[in-house]
């Protein structure tokens, strides 16, 4: 039984709130119930994973949300749709569901929630601090919201999230709690050499070695010692959630909660401890490829997480500016694009050949024409969804390697320590 505030209360009784806002809270408590929550946690913020066209009921739902008054009683921002609202054109999907598509965004807007259409809502603002209880959805997001800032969520799906929002509440269980925090596998990586620790590849194949080993427990890594970049935290999160249910590493001296091992494992000593060492890591990079790392491509798809001004820029620097043989697609947000316009990076990205996809991604809806072929990419994501979701085979590689298959055509790799 979960133990409800007397406001709480009042919403369920419908003496509080509008219809939208009883039945968001009642599709929490249910949650919570089984779950098995004794009561229920304010948030501060949330991130909205529903937001792809899967089918009209998702779109009914939302709309029914929005026509009983529910709002977002928390900041709230929305991730990928199905469409590119910049050009709309680019998603092949038939015009009714398109328009479906567009009537469950729409509803989120409705909700109150910010348009933000990414799947890195950290990028644009969107950092809840050290401690804070919030509910987000998308994988990659919660992995960093735990592992990077320090906050709290578990992985809310469709369409938990945005009860959530509007409820202003959530489930008081797993990830929200400071027991349930504390590692249970530590996986050291000091003996790996550190001119690997450098390399554009080792964070989404350490995150992928990590998703594999950890599955949906808390783990905590060690011998990280470098100074070490947002968009490389950003890839290890990605990719540990996507190999496996990961929602918080440990990085010892990196996240808020792991300045060292006591701190991440309390009064218990690991439960296992795994060296990693370079055959795992080798294993590990030769399996984000799905095909011969040889012979032409089709395209580059990069931005999974969504591309960062950062990443653009050094996209825009390893290129020296020469054209490119087969697209480029980069993923990222509206947001993104603005800043890469004023700074005058994005028509010199589009006259190389880059192809951008503002509020969606590649992966997620049909944007790639036809029904396969070759895909080189940097994304670990990428490399483990394409295939299933888009029927093109991954050929994974640093940004470089990607960069110079784009202007040569065919899959130019430098395996450095990987070979």
């Amino acid at each position: 039984m979960v133990e409800l505030t007397q406001e709480e209360k009042a919403i369920l009784n419908s003496e509080l709130g509008t219809t939208g806002d009883k039945t968001a809270l009642s599709i929490v408590v249910k949650a919570a119930e089984m779950l098995g929550a004794k009561r229920l946690v304010k948030i501060t913020s949330s991130h909205i994973d529903g937001c792809l066209y899967h089918g009209d009921s998702g779109v009914l739902f939302c709309e029914n949300l929005a026509k009983n008054g529910a709002k977002a009683k928390v900041p709230t921002t929305t991730n990928v749709g199905a469409l590119n609202f910049i050009k709309t054109n680019q998603a092949r999907l038939s015009s009714k569901k398109l328009q479906m598509a567009r009537r469950l965004m729409d509803a989120y807007i409705n909700m109150d929630c910010t348009p933000s259409w990414t799947c890195a809502p950290y990028q644009i603002g969107a950092r809840p601090k050290k401690g804070e209880q919030v509910a987000w959805g998308e994988s990659n997001a919660v992995a960093f919201a735990n592992t990077v800032l320090g906050a709290r969520t578990n992985r809310y799906g469709d369409f938990l999230d945005i009860a959530c929002a509007v409820s202003g509440r959530a489930p008081y269980y797993g990830l929200h709690c400071d027991k349930n925090r504390n590692a249970e596998i530590l996986l050291d990586v000091t003996d790996l050499p550190e001119k690997v620790k450098e390399e554009d590849t080792f964070f989404p194949v350490l995150g992928s070695v990590i998703g594999r080993l950890a599955g949906d427990s808390v783990c905590a890594v060690s011998g990280i010692n470098k100074i070490v970049s947002e968009d490389q935290l950003k890839a290890l999160c990605a990719a540990a959630a996507s190999t496996g249910a990961v929602g918080l590493v440990h990085i010892i001296g990196i996240t808020p909660e792991a300045t060292n091992l006591q701190h991440v494992f309390g009064k218990e000593r690991p439960k296992e401890v795994l060296p990693i060492d370079m055959d795992m890591m080798k294993r590990a990079f030769h399996k984000l490829s799905q095909t011969k790392q040889a012979g032409t491509i089709d395209c580059v798809a990069l931005g999974s997480p969504h591309f960062s001004i950062s990443e653009c820029r050094k996209l825009l620097q390893v290129s020296e500016e020469k054209d490119f043989k087969v697209p480029v697609y980069v993923c990222t947000n509206r947001h993104t694009a603005q800043e890469l316009e004023a700074q005058n990076i994005y028509s010199k990205l589009e006259r190389l050949g880059v192809v951008f996809i503002i509020d969606t991604c590649v992966v997620v809806t049909p944007i790639l024409p036809g029904s396969g072929g070759i895909m080189m990419t940097n994304s670990a994501k990428f490399a483990h969804y394409s295939a299933g979701n888009t029927g093109y085979r991954p050929i994974f590689g640093s940004l470089a390697d990607c960069i110079k298959s784009a202007q040569n055509g065919s899959a130019t790799l430098n395996y450095g320590p990987w070979k």
